[in-house]
């Protein structure tokens, strides 16, 4: 078995892992693949080293002969692989080097459960993921048009600027619409997203294998907006109107805001693409929820 390593280079902790890391994995017969970009931080005779660098632009052709790709580092880690895993259709599996590790499979101190990798004693957890299509005008293209796609593995955020007025939004679903909202920004997350910036923003935690999207308002201006859950199969549009020159963003997953114009429109619906999380050690979701987020943080 080939697993393709991702640490996160930025943190103290995730370098210092690799080593019993990759001693755990070659103890039971698991080769590492690792980017050129961390050899320059870390090297080892046993670790397989490719010429290509993983990122948000840029996707590696060693993944072909991977069987799963693994980080070292905390959720963030996860979030930045969860697309390319997707996208080729390969397991993920984390190693939880930061504070909350929600998505991961093991802590830093478990590595002897990596075990399970070589006698299969594993789970997968398949999460859906949203895709989101933007058309408009005002940018380069056929007739002044483009069309703007990504997609998300926790969510799309719309906000605004932070010394804009509110704007107003118009949501539909289906072609119908469902509400005119002024608030600070909507979030729009999946199951996987739920435990995540919508659940600091006041949504409900969801069972992560449920296909639903889940639209929860930041700051509403108004007393009888609350989250909202659709439908797997609902195709969900989004717009605003500006007031006094009011300027949105939207960000995927936490990512590079871009600018999201009045004379746009999104829609939001469940991808094609899947992710499957290895999970170890049988802990449910529910038990972590318990561990991780019904208990106060040291």
């Amino acid at each position: 078995m080939n697993i393709y390593i991702c640490p996160c280079v930025e943190k103290e902790k995730s370098m210092a892992l690799l080593p019993s890391v990759i001693d755990a994995l070659d103890r039971y017969g698991i080769t590492a693949v690792m980017s050129d970009d961390v050899r320059k931080l870390f090297d080892d005779k046993r670790v397989i080293y490719s010429d290509s660098i993983v990122n948000n632009r840029s996707i590696i052709k060693e993944l072909d002969d991977c069987d799963m790709i693994m980080t070292v580092g905390g959720d963030g880690m996860m979030l930045k692989m969860g697309k390319a895993a997707a996208v080729y259709n390969k397991p993920l599996i984390g190693i939880n080097t930061g504070r909350l590790g929600f998505m991961t499979a093991l802590n830093s101190d478990e590595l002897e459960k990596l075990s399970a990798l070589s006698y299969g004693t594993y789970t997968m957890s398949r999460r859906m993921l949203l895709d989101m299509t933007e058309e408009g005008s005002g940018e380069s293209g056929n007739n002044g048009s483009f069309v703007y796609q990504h997609y998300a593995l926790n969510d799309f955020v719309l906000f605004k600027d932070v010394n804009s007025k509110l704007p107003e939004f118009t949501i539909r679903a289906n072609g119908e619409t469902v509400t005119k909202i002024r608030a600070d920004g909507l979030i729009f997350s999946t199951p996987t997203g739920s435990t995540a910036y919508a659940l600091s923003a006041g949504g409900p935690i969801i069972e992560p294998t449920i296909e639903c999207i889940q639209m929860t308002p930041l700051c509403p201006h108004s007393l009888m907006n609350r989250p909202m859950i659709f439908s797997g199969s609902d195709k969900i549009t989004a717009s605003y109107t500006a007031y006094e020159g009011s300027r949105v963003n939207i960000s995927a997953d936490g990512g590079e805001s871009r600018e999201f114009r009045p004379d746009k429109e999104i829609t939001i619906f469940k991808s094609d693409l899947q992710l499957n999380i290895v999970q170890i050690g049988g802990k449910s979701f529910y038990r972590t929820v318990s561990e991780k987020l019904m208990t106060t943080l040291k």
